[in-house]
């Protein structure tokens, strides 16, 4: 069902969707609104949101805030209400999205933010609102500003990122013998006769069944996110990235060597950053002594837009062959809002935060004796 419409200030209305048909029917608007939103990521586009939902999303849970102007949708909060740990509003998109938002179009003086913000605590009733990954400058934060009741930012996962800018830039930033170093590998990938291929369209359903399975390669006898080997993750990206790559916000690329294809890559793009999502690797390629994340980071600054995104993002994780590029770090930040009468709910969580913290400090200071 779909709550009644409700006026706010100056002829704004919001509305509480919950039917997952008119989750369906919203992608044009919701299209035309994402394109309006500067910060939005291509996590908070309407085909990774519904494919996400299809494949995870709970019957009956479904809980979409929106605020039009004039009839035009202008704002926009993707969630689900969970139970467990506590009772919360969660954006859609969960663990497989780097980056949580909403929607919020360019140039709103303060209006639709603030008819956002008062449906969002209409809608939480006796839940708490609990947007984890929030990308500094993320249009939540406008929601976050303008909240009544108790709220807290806590710190949440550690990003890296890179200027958006052509390869032979990111190479000019690193010390003269690093950079000499990378030069060789791009120099050793041409000689091997590495190929690339941008893949239309068409193709792209095939190409992405060839990532999974090179990823499901590479990683094999090693820890692997086991998330990326379920049969509900395929389904989701074979069909978020059809649509995404038609509208200019995702890239698959293949790679081939002696014809043969050896690595494909996704990376994801948006006004406000490209990002390599995921990839798959043969482990020929490393027999041949090529560097992958060379080559990777290569294809991806094909789409930076010279400069004009704002970053080369590498998404979340802080592993170590990242850092060879010196990039900044970024930390998203988690976003919790309660209402008065829901104040208990924060403090839970906040002490539930913490403790993981700590935990996980415990778990690293062994792990360094263990290496001592």
């Amino acid at each position: 069902m779909t709550a009644t419409a409700h006026p706010t200030l100056a002829a704004h209305t919001t509305e509480l969707v919950t039917d997952e048909r008119v989750f369906a029917e919203l992608g044009p608007a919701w299209g035309r609104l994402y394109r309006r939103c500067g910060t939005a990521t291509p996590f908070q586009s309407h085909a990774w949101l519904h494919s996400w939902w299809r494949s995870y999303g709970v019957p009956g849970r479904l809980r979409l805030v929106l605020v039009r102007y004039g009839g035009e949708l202008v704002g926009a909060a993707p969630l689900m209400l969970v139970h467990r740990p506590l009772p919360a509003l969660v954006p859609l998109g969960g663990a497989i999205s780097d980056y949580t938002d909403v929607l919020l179009a360019d140039g709103d003086d303060g209006r639709a933010a603030g008819a956002l913000t008062q449906e969002l605590a209409r809608a939480a009733r006796t839940a708490l609102i609990d947007f984890r990954e929030v990308r500094p400058g993320g249009a939540v934060e406008r929601v976050y500003d303008r909240w009544h009741g108790p709220c807290r930012k806590v710190p949440a996962s550690l990003c890296l990122e890179l200027p958006a800018v052509a390869m032979d830039e990111l190479v000019a930033r690193l010390p003269s013998k690093q950079a000499q170093r990378v030069r060789a590998k791009l120099r050793k990938l041409g000689s091997l006769g590495v190929r690339r291929d941008v893949v239309a369209a068409e193709g792209v359903d095939t190409a992405l069944g060839r990532l999974l399975d090179l990823h499901r390669l590479q990683w094999q006898d090693r820890k692997v996110t086991t998330e990326h080997l379920q049969s509900r993750f395929r389904e989701h990206l074979v069909r978020s990235v059809g649509p995404m790559v038609r509208s200019g916000d995702a890239v698959v690329t293949e790679f081939r060597l002696d014809d043969e294809v050896v690595a494909v890559d996704l990376t994801l793009l948006s006004p406000s950053l490209a990002g390599g999502y995921l990839y798959g690797a043969h482990p020929r390629l490393r027999e041949r002594k090529a560097d992958v994340a060379v080559m990777l980071l290569d294809a991806c600054t094909q789409h930076t837009g010279a400069g004009e995104r704002g970053a080369l993002s590498l998404l979340r994780g802080n592993e170590p062959y990242k850092h060879h590029w010196r990039p900044q770090p970024v930390a998203n930040q988690r976003l919790l809002l309660a209402r008065r009468r829901t104040a208990p709910l924060l403090a839970a969580a906040l002490c539930d935060i913490a403790a993981r913290r700590r935990a996980k400090e415990v778990w690293h200071r062994w792990q360094e004796r263990r290496q001592d």
